[in-house]
């Protein structure tokens, strides 16, 4: 299983965006999509689309216009890996047979592995709820030490 670009793009966006949602950033207000892509590397033109994803889903507010701009919809804690990821994939499913309405396989009648797909795909679930975008937007542990140990 691998994540698509877009959504792995996705991730480092709302990275980025989560590193500037303290008390002070807020105060001074959004960012635009401009500064994300540059901060991120990620190009303009993928920004702006994944912006506009993550808006409909809910976990970002995009306001155009002077003062407008991009921040959290929610505190990053609040944000898990599996709501950036479904925002940009969809539900999240190893196979598309446990897609609700979805029957494009010709094993389907005669599965005996399907009914097991539904609690893989829960077990994957869960797994990237458990990963909060506050701590994505956190520095390494590995990144800390060698940052504490060039300090002393």
């Amino acid at each position: 299983m691998r994540l698509s670009s877009l959504a792995d793009y996705a991730v480092v966006l709302m990275s980025a965006a989560s590193r500037h949602c303290g008390a002070a950033l807020l105060a001074e207000g959004k960012m635009n999509a401009s500064t994300l892509s540059q901060e991120t590397g990620v190009p303009l033109p993928t920004t702006q689309k994944l912006v506009s994803r993550l808006s409909a889903a809910g976990l970002i507010e995009s306001t155009r216009g002077i003062g407008g701009g991009i921040r959290l919809a929610r505190p990053p804690a609040s944000i898990s890996l599996a709501d950036i990821v479904e925002a940009v994939e969809g539900p999240l499913a190893i196979t598309s047979c446990t897609i609700d309405g979805n029957h494009d396989c010709a094993l389907e009648d005669n599965c005996t592995v399907k009914p097991h797909w539904g609690v893989i795909n829960q077990t994957i679930r869960k797994a990237l709820n458990d990963v909060s975008l506050a701590s994505l937007a956190d520095e390494p542990a590995a990144q800390k030490i060698t940052s504490m140990e060039k300090a002393l």
